[in-house]
């Protein structure tokens, strides 16, 4: 019998071969990835092949509000635990979430941004990237505002009035102390006085079904592993564990039904209160509500890939390619979906992940949404190098988004940075997904691009959280940060500062050519950023035709401080930073009323 070549296994499945500037895709890459995508190579071809352009389908569009095409609107984006406040345990909560939500709604803002709230490892809370969860279905409980409860949570007054002091959140320190004072109010009185209904919380895990109940035997299961001296996630496990349906497992849940009941009963005090948030957005005149964020990929030893081991692609971590920015090329540490087995599960399992984002969210951000059409698979073991493309069904997951979407009254936003496939772009303005647009990279032959260039359909904003804020770009420390760890050479180091202070010029005189600044502004000679130019950069955002435009909460509180240095991880605090102004503050604070007072001028909030 006569085998088809492997190329054209690859290509029939949707696996890249060769790249331009790197020559042919290794023949292990090749087979490893179809070995994990369930193809077997010496098998005859069977079914359609991978499309190779991105279409789509007829009929195909994300909702989007009718006030929106002529009331362009803004809002805020921040990291829900660099919030501060008085009565919150160290870390930003959902309680400090809607009462930020009600103060931006007040000030205007139609909608509050923050980082995903998808599950992390409970039992190890130094891994707090938030975007790389266990679990993208479920949430943090973290995160849970502990004056929200049943009933009161004991705690130790000394260690708050530390964990509240540090301008680090502790993540160990404080899930500590989370865990212990949930605990005690679970074995207490887990439904208080008759504002938390048992019922509610039957309903709350009869809906969740198998996957709810998965995650939380995960999460006991973890806790009981790590005190055993065993890893967090599951491949460290005893082989017996690493089964979800071993009869190990079942042994462990029945004899664990109080642990399996109290993670179950985070997840529900969890979703109460983030969607008592949601709920303070809305009452607060926001038209669009909390504005969530949905990472690319999860942890290969998490709940997710222990929880439904036939979706993940194993063997396999997301990444990019080599390019210019990046000779080696990257590897995210992600495990993703396999796209047979998504189809093979009538995307059943894409539907739900949709849904579970958009029960909350008026918004949601799809991080690397090219990965609706392909990703960067490296086989373990190996560098980026001998990575390759495999192809999605866009058709289909671009289809069940704009349902989810319709069916939520929800706006998607394609975070569509970086390398973006052709015409991709295009297709997520047919399918209704507003596209990302950030001000330090709008920049063509020197200049800054002006106001008229950008886009329609997009969100703008200054930055994200993988750059600096504005005060920090003016200053160039991203630049020298990037060179103490290591990131850039002296030499590049030197001439990115150099560069920094031709670009302050070109953005100072869009400014002025704009008329956000007055004609002969010599701002661009300020050691320090001057809060004129902050805030003319956000009436430039605003005087743009995109139809959302998100202000960084920490451009105008604080944490000036870094959110993530890309290419760290314990080099530096990332994620740890934490706002220097106290939530009830916020709304007086000058910088806050100079930021929203331009927005809401440029942008106004009209009645429907």
């Amino acid at each position: 019998m006569t085998h088809p070549p492997l190329d054209d296994v690859c290509r029939h499945v949707g696996v890249a071969t060769s790249y331009p500037a790197t020559g042919p895709v290794p023949e292990t890459t090749k087979r490893r990835i179809l070995a994990a995508l369930g193809v077997d190579p010496e098998a005859p071809l069977t079914g359609a092949p991978a499309p190779d352009r991105i279409v789509v389908p007829k009929g195909v569009s994300c909702f989007r509000p009718d006030w929106l095409t002529d009331q362009p609107g803004w809002g805020l984006t921040c990291q829900l635990y660099e919030l501060r406040s008085d009565r919150s345990w160290g870390i930003g909560d959902f309680r400090d979430l809607a009462d930020l939500a009600t103060i931006a709604g007040k000030a205007g803002a139609d909608f509050l941004g923050i980082n995903p709230l998808h599950a992390l490892f409970m039992a190890a809370p130094e891994l707090r990237s938030p975007f790389t969860p266990s679990n993208r279905s479920f949430l943090y409980p973290i995160y849970i505002a502990m004056d929200d409860l049943p009933c009161e949570a004991p705690a130790d007054a000394a260690l708050l009035d530390q964990l509240r002091a540090a301008d680090l959140v502790d993540y160990v320190q404080v899930a500590r102390a989370k865990l212990k004072g949930l605990g005690a109010v679970f074995e207490k009185a887990p439904f208080g006085d008759g504002r938390f209904a048992e019922t509610a919380f039957e309903a709350f895990c009869r809906e969740g079904g198998l996957p709810l109940r998965r995650h939380a035997l995960f999460e006991a299961l973890s806790f009981e592993m790590t005190a055993q001296g065993y890893g967090v996630g599951w491949t460290t496990w005893p082989a017996p564990y690493q089964a979800v349906d071993s009869p190990e497992v079942a042994a462990f849940a029945r004899d664990n039904t109080t642990a399996l009941a109290f993670h179950l009963w985070l997840q529900w005090i969890s979703s109460i209160q983030l969607d008592a948030a949601r709920q303070a957005a809305r009452e607060a005149g926001m038209r669009i509500g909390i504005y969530l964020d949905l990472a690319v990929g999860e942890a290969a030893d998490g709940s997710a890939t222990w929880s439904a081991p036939d979706l993940a692609l194993r063997d396999l971590t997301i990444g990019a390619p080599p390019d210019v920015f990046a000779q080696e090329g990257q590897n995210w540490h992600l495990t993703a979906t396999s796209p047979t087995a998504l189809a093979a599960a009538d995307f059943v399992p894409f539907r739900n992940l949709i849904g579970s984002q958009l029960r909350y969210a008026g918004a949601l951000r799809i991080d690397h949404a090219m990965a609706l059409w392909q990703l960067f698979m490296i086989p373990a073991g190996e560098t980026a190098d001998h990575g390759a493309h495999v192809r999605y069904p866009f058709a289909d997951l671009i289809s069940i988004i704009a349902e989810e979407s319709q069916r939520g009254k929800a706006i998607i936003i394609g975070e569509d940075l970086g390398w973006v496939p052709p015409g991709f772009r295009e297709a997520m303005g047919v399918a209704g997904l507003l596209s990302s647009r950030i001000l330090y990279f709008e920049q063509e032959f020197g200049l800054f691009r002006r106001t008229d260039t950008y886009p329609k359909n997009a969100l703008a904003t200054i930055s994200t959280h993988d750059l600096p804020v504005l005060a920090r770009w003016w200053s160039g420390e991203d630049v020298t940060l990037r060179q103490r760890f290591g990131l850039i050479d002296a030499q590049s180091a030197n001439n990115d500062l150099a560069r920094r202070v031709n670009e302050k010029q070109a953005l100072v005189a869009a400014f002025v050519d704009g008329g956000q600044l007055p004609p002969g502004a010599v701002d661009a000679c300020a050691e320090d950023l001057p809060e004129a130019v902050l805030v003319a950069a956000h009436r430039f955002l605003a005087d743009t035709p995109c139809l959302l435009v998100g202000a960084r909460l920490a451009d105008m509180i604080g944490p000036a401080d870094p959110t993530n240095i890309p290419g760290t991880i314990d080099q530096y605090p990332n994620w740890q930073p934490r706002a220097p102004v106290s939530v009830d503050r916020i709304a007086d604070h000058p910088a806050f009323l100079a930021v929203t007072a331009a927005l809401r001028a440029e942008r106004p909030r009209k009645a429907s």
